[in-house]
């Protein structure tokens, strides 16, 4: 009897684990060949535009990708506030407040920061040989709080953020670049505070008084219209961005994504609505994914997606005291 009981145990095991096996299997051929249109579409966004894309290249041709990427461009959208609930955090006193966002798919944090000269740029005190975490560019800096900035190239394969991609500029000095004198879009601040976007070679930065500068992509508010059109083809993800009202306050805006029983994740178009409701006059989107994070008072305050922990990564726009 114990015998038969045991056979059949394992027989419901290997059921369980031949099943299993084959859903894995299937699953990407679901997702991305499947009739689940929305699903493909979410799917093939998220991952196209994450460390990892070449998990979708492996299914879906260059072209397709494309198409896929750029389905919602031209669909209207509604121009309706993304934000459906939020509360205050911190005191604003200090000149810095912290309040918890909630959308329909998402929950973040927003970060306000009255004066946009305290706003500096932390970079990695060993560029080309490793990146650091949010909180040890905070600490660096001397700072209290503090998101990721720009991206990252990895020509050594080993993705430790030890290259920030494009041009940077700390304390008024070019201190990497990486396309020569090819036109890249930047995100900074000028000697005044006032932030800075658009396209930029670095013989240009060098003549405008551009204090803090990193690259990334797209823009999302340009003086006072916002630009993005559709849902902004990059899928859902964790987002993190930065914008400015136009009385100078900086925001910082850090959306968690990838966890379905807390926050799935933000769309371009998603992220802009943000800093619409937030009265922005400029904003950009910066690197997401596993990257986004705000830390505050030597805490991490958003949920990261990553497992292991904070990101190495090469830039980070800090909050000085």
């Amino acid at each position: 009897m114990k015998k038969k009981s045991t056979i059949r145990i394992k027989m419901i095991l290997a059921f369980l684990g031949y099943n299993l096996i084959l859903a894995v299997i299937l699953a990407p051929f679901i997702v991305f060949y499947g009739p689940f249109q929305s699903l493909q579409t979410m799917a093939v966004g998220a991952i196209a535009t994450s460390r990892h894309p070449q998990v979708v290249q492996a299914f879906l041709s260059q072209a397709e990708i494309d198409r896929i990427m750029n389905l919602n461009s031209s669909q209207g959208f509604s121009d309706g506030k993304a934000i459906t609930s939020k509360k205050v955090l911190t005191d604003a006193s200090s000149g810095v407040t912290i309040e918890d966002i909630q959308g329909p798919s998402f929950k973040g944090k927003v970060m306000l920061i009255k004066d946009p000269k305290r706003v500096k740029l932390a970079v990695t005190k060993e560029i080309g040989v490793t990146g650091e975490r949010v909180s040890d560019l905070v600490k660096d800096m001397g700072a209290i709080a503090g998101i990721n900035a720009g991206g990252f190239y990895d020509p050594n394969g080993k993705g430790n953020g030890a290259f920030p991609d494009g041009l940077t500029v700390h304390d008024g000095k070019l201190v990497h670049n990486n396309v020569g004198e090819k036109g890249v879009n930047i995100v900074g601040f000028d000697d005044q505070g006032k932030m800075v976007l658009g396209i930029k070679t670095a013989s240009q930065l060098e003549g405008q008084n551009i204090r803090e500068a990193v690259t990334f992509e797209p823009n999302l508010i340009v003086d006072g219209k916002s630009v993005i059109s559709g849902d902004g083809g990059w899928g859902i993800a964790p987002r993190t961005g930065i914008g400015q009202m136009a009385d100078g306050t900086v925001i910082f805006v850090v959306i968690d994504g990838r966890q379905p029983t807390w926050s799935i994740g933000a769309t371009l178009r998603d992220l802009m609505n943000v800093f619409e409701d937030y009265h922005a006059v400029n904003a950009i989107n910066l690197d997401g994914g596993s990257s986004s994070e705000l830390v505050y008072n030597d805490k991490v305050v958003n949920r990261l997606w990553n497992i292991f922990g904070e990101r190495y990564i090469p830039t980070a726009f800090v909050v000085t005291p």
